[in-house]
């Protein structure tokens, strides 16, 4: 077993579990592992085949699941909570979801917080219905009898407003009616496939980056920052640097103790990662490499030997696990059956580990359904069974260390039913 393997694949969960356990030993994640229906919805949709039989005998064993490492908690759980508010951490990790992400960015006070952009306030939170909105890139524009005049145009980011002015915001689920000529039509735009019931007075709340690290401490949780590209020119203000955010980040989980393999830093800018292997090694050896080459043909060998860095200019350069869309990890042979791309196949063959995303993000899958995530596979996909088919092929044909998910009860219950590449690898 490699070396760093063994930091990046088997202690965080139960190191941090074990270090803030209550006082009868027990962690939190323990006693409050609760999966809910759709698990078994999901394997009831699946077609008859041995999978399902193989997941319908592991229902069984409701009341007995444990948190896991594989399965991580995408921005929490905003299939039905808010992204990045503390009441959807805290849904994750009550279905289990052994690590959870933030998406850093900063305030206009260069303090770090969970957002997944730098300028999706106008998305994932209330401040165009607030005062803060005329501090927004591109306010709202209203004309004398409030109508508003610019849905397509508005712009609202991080760097607009303090951290004090952050947290007074409350979250929502990301969504907006560009089309909208009042704020309370431009802000009524939430999927079909998601809800509002846990938006709303005061329920999705804000937090810092700070405030994640200590919230996923409490939870006994691994911790994977994602630091997201500035939609500011860098550096900002003159002489806030790429390399003082990317070095921020880390330096708050000093401040905090956190342990270093508890840590998964993410980042799509491979000089981040490149930063942190080079400048802050007992981060960087698990830190992540975001893949974003969506266009090349994941099944042609030529065209995945041709990307640049290839795999193994990527492992030689320190990266040690590689994260692409579930995707980019699939195929489909001749008879329509899911298989381990060429892309998979040459990363693991340089040695990288792969950590997919995102599952149960592409709301109901029909025939040919799920669009973007679920694209190499499409004509194998016919009823929402078939997220837990690619699932199970992501584990067993791909062997991925871990995997995203906007709804981690789905994760969980895979990951304690049959084994994934942690548990064969212990």
């Amino acid at each position: 077993m490699k070396t760093w393997l063994r930091y990046s694949v088997l202690p965080a969960l139960c190191l941090a579990i074990a270090s803030h356990a209550s006082a009868d030993g027990r962690g939190v994640l323990d006693t409050l592992t609760e999966l809910g229906p759709r698990p078994y919805y999901l394997v009831e949709q699946m077609s008859d085949g041995p999978l399902k039989k193989e997941l319908s005998a592991c229902a069984d064993r409701r009341g007995q699941f444990k948190p896991s490492i594989w399965s991580i908690g995408h921005r929490g759980a905003p299939l039905q909570f808010p992204e990045h508010t503390k009441e959807s951490y805290e849904a994750a990790a009550r279905m289990g979801a052994g690590i959870l992400e933030c998406d850093v960015t900063f305030t206009k006070d260069r303090e770090l917080v969970c957002r997944h952009a730098q300028c999706d306030l106008h998305t994932t939170t209330n401040i165009v219905a607030t005062p803060l909105a005329q501090k927004c890139t591109v306010p709202p524009q209203l004309d004398a009898d409030g109508v508003l005049l610019n849905a397509a145009d508005i712009r609202c980011c991080t760097s607009d407003i303090t951290l004090a002015e952050f947290k007074s915001l409350d979250g929502k689920m990301d969504a907006a009616n560009r089309s909208a000529t009042s704020i309370d039509e431009y802000l009524d735009a939430t999927a079909g496939f998601r809800t509002d019931l846990y938006t709303g007075g005061e329920r999705g709340t804000l937090i810092s980056h700070a405030e994640s690290i200590e919230l996923f401490r409490s939870l006994g949780v691994g911790m994977t920052p994602e630091l997201k590209s500035p939609e500011v020119v860098m550096p900002y203000e003159g002489d806030y640097s790429q390399e003082d955010y990317a070095q921020q980040l880390l330096d708050e989980y000093r401040a905090a103790n956190i342990p270093p393999f508890a840590v998964w830093p993410q980042s799509f800018n491979l000089g981040d990662v490149r930063y942190w292997i080079d400048t802050n090694p007992e981060f960087g050896k698990q830190a992540v490499f975001l893949d974003s080459r969506y266009g090349v043909d994941v099944n042609d060998p030529d065209a995945v030997a041709a990307l640049e860095p290839n795999m193994q200019e990527l492992a030689d350069s320190g990266v040690k696990i590689l994260a692409p869309p579930m995707f980019m990890m699939l195929g489909l042979d001749g008879s329509n059956e899911i298989i381990a791309s060429d892309y998979a196949l040459a990363a693991r063959s340089a040695g990288l580990e792969l950590i997919g995303w995102t599952t149960e993000r592409s709301g109901q899958l029909e025939n040919g359904g799920g669009g973007f995530y679920y694209s190499t596979v499409a004509d194998a996909i016919n009823n929402d069974g078939d997220i837990l088919t690619v699932i199970d092929a992501l584990a067993q044909k791909v062997g991925i260390i871990g995997l995203f998910s906007d709804w981690p009860a789905t994760t969980t219950f895979y990951a304690n039913c049959k084994p994934t590449a942690k548990a064969r690898r212990r």
